[in-house]
């Protein structure tokens, strides 16, 4: 079935059953037509209908029956009745058997190339396939039958400790043997399925480091670390060797840091990963950022901007020239949300130059450079070449000190949009932060369009959400909170008695009751009233009084309204707004 058909039939199924509007529809059809996605992962990606609700209308057009595969038991040798690369490849799993009938569920029933090679395999082995429709969620909690992390790392460990188990630690004058061991099957096995698991598990980071008399890998997902595998120690400098020849990084060189990239094809899909190794005391740490590219980029809304301070970052945004500005701490998204802003100016009629630390997305039409101190390109440098170059918007990934402040504020000033990030911890800051940097407050007024200031808290799973307890304390603080809102800041509140949520914890977020993050956010626009405050001497009481004039929603108030909306929970919020 063509996609485009596919959309069309899906759409008015979910119409008709009520689950989608008519305004909603040609919103969609939009998005479908800009993005080339399929209206399911939209659906899906934007929470706008329940996964159960896309099955039953799937299983309604296909004439097919719906499997769910989250919790179930299945013997291991019906599964392996698909090899797990077509399994893969093609979004599918054997979870059943009768006699000669085996059960086949498929995420896209329409993939006749699919249906084909299951044909095919079952004439081959003498059996009958019977399909039914599934979700990826379902398809993923299937796939641990194919073998946990543990279990494929110690078979490549069992055919790896004959060969170098006596070593507990390679010495540099024994390279060549360390050169030979990281060429083995059973290295490269195990480092391709500690990534494979870590794209499969969602997690944006992977720490492989020594603790005492073994190896640790951890990942984080949903900026939490979470140990995953521990392996033998005697292992570690072979799997650290053989992720430096993935990344084009030295391997005899163990004295100095290194940064690498190394980019793969996981499940079908590019992923990249950021690599960066640190020597510690007789050995070294490996930390791999995770960059899957194949997700893409989504929008302000997707991201967790919502009312006001959604409407204050597309306003700034049809701005021909000025300073954009996004503030927070380390891994609190400030760099996708720049990204995001990006995404949006990026047109055929704009020159658009970026100097990152490192290039995390690729986008297209986008001119990305990437700083290298070993050859004298900072952002300070870089920000110079690039007012040579004709740009109409500008992203610095970063303004670390006085000279890139300056040259950013000069190129903002003379009709360039600049894009950077500040580390400051809330919107407030960000002023007082650049006039320390000896930004001059008058150029300083002239150029600000807006800046935000966000923290990224975790998601309550909708597959196990669940009625939530708040002691009674702290229904007072949100309370207190969110009565201090601006006029027409409580558009967003749920009406009626208030619902706290939680999640319970289910397979499909590992039993953490979170899955996903999403942005919480203050943003505030420059107005001849601040240009004055800034210009007179940065008065905190006039600044917060000019805050809440303009109507401005405290990152601590966003958090609260969406956990009354149930995105996310009270614990949350406050953990990540108590600085």
């Amino acid at each position: 079935m063509p996609k485009s058909k596919l959309n069309i039939q899906l759409q008015d199924v979910l119409v008709a059953k009520g689950l989608l509007t008519a305004e909603k529809v040609q919103e969609l059809e939009q998005a479908v037509a800009t993005d080339g996605r399929q209206l399911e992962d939209i659906l899906l990606e934007r929470n706008l209908v329940k996964p159960a609700d896309i099955m039953q209308a799937k299983s309604q057009l296909f004439n097919m029956p719906v499997a769910d595969l989250v919790d179930k038991e299945m013997p291991r040798e019906v599964i392996q009745l698909i090899p797990y690369e077509l399994a893969e490849n093609y979004q599918l799993v054997a979870f059943d058997r009768q006699a000669d009938e085996v059960s086949v569920a498929m995420v896209n029933p329409g993939n006749f190339k699919a249906i084909e090679a299951i044909e095919f395999r079952a004439r081959e082995q003498g059996w009958k396939p019977k399909y039914f429709i599934t979700n990826t969620d379902s398809l993923k909690s299937a796939f641990k039958y194919y073998g946990s992390l543990s279990s494929e790392v110690k078979e490549a460990l069992t055919l790896a400790e004959g060969k170098f188990s006596e070593i507990p630690e390679l010495a540099e004058e024994e390279q060549g043997k360390l050169e030979e061991v990281v060429k083995t099957a059973p290295v490269a096995k195990m480092v391709a399925v500690i990534f494979r698991h870590a794209v499969e598990g969602a997690a944006s980071d992977i720490h492989i480091e020594p603790v005492q008399d073994e190896t640790r890998v951890r990942y984080r997902i949903d900026g939490v670390l979470h140990t995953s595998i521990v392996l033998p120690r005697y292992i570690h400098s072979a799997v650290i060797s053989r992720i430096k020849v993935l990344a084009n990084m030295k391997i005899d060189e163990t004295r100095v840091p290194q940064d690498g990239r190394i980019r793969l094809t996981i499940g079908g899909r590019s992923v990249d990963f950021r690599v960066s190794t640190m020597p510690l005391l007789g050995s070294e740490k490996v930390v791999l950022r995770i960059l899957d590219t194949a997700t893409g980029l989504k929008s302000f809304e997707e991201l967790g901007f919502a009312g006001s301070t959604a409407k204050l970052i597309d306003d700034s945004l049809k701005r021909t020239q000025g300073m954009f500005l996004v503030c927070g701490p380390t891994g609190s998204g400030k760099s996708t949300t720049l990204y995001t802003a990006l995404n949006k100016l990026n047109d055929e009629g704009s020159n658009i130059i970026t100097l990152e630390d490192p290039v995390e997305y690729y986008l297209e039409g986008v001119n990305q450079s990437q700083v290298n101190a070993e050859v004298g390109l900072t952002f300070a440098s870089g920000l110079r070449s690039i007012l040579r170059q004709d740009p109409d918007i500008i992203m610095v990934g970063e303004i670390r000190d006085i000279e890139t402040a300056d040259l950013a504020i000069h190129a903002s000033l003379t009709g360039h949009i600049v894009l950077s990030t500040l580390h400051t911890n809330d919107a407030l800051g960000s002023i007082p932060r650049l006039v320390d940097m000896h930004v001059e407050p008058f150029l300083l007024a002239s150029t600000i369009n807006v800046v935000v200031a966000q923290r990224l808290v975790r998601r309550i799973c909708r597959y196990c959400v669940t009625e939530a307890e708040v002691p009674a304390e702290l229904v007072d603080k949100i309370k207190k909170s969110l009565s201090e809102l601006p006029p027409g800041g409580d558009e967003q509140i749920p009406k009626g008695t208030w619902n706290f949520k939680k999640g319970q914890g289910c397979a499909r977020c590992n039993f953490t009751g979170y899955k996903g993050r999403v942005v919480i956010a203050e943003a505030f626009s420059n107005t001849h009233e601040l240009q004055q405050i800034i210009v007179a001497g940065l008065n905190p009481g006039a600044l917060r009084d000019e805050f809440k004039r303009q109507g401005m929603i405290t990152m601590e108030q966003d958090g609260l309204i969406k956990v009354l909306r149930g995105v996310t929970t009270v614990e949350e919020v406050l953990s990540a707004t108590n600085d």
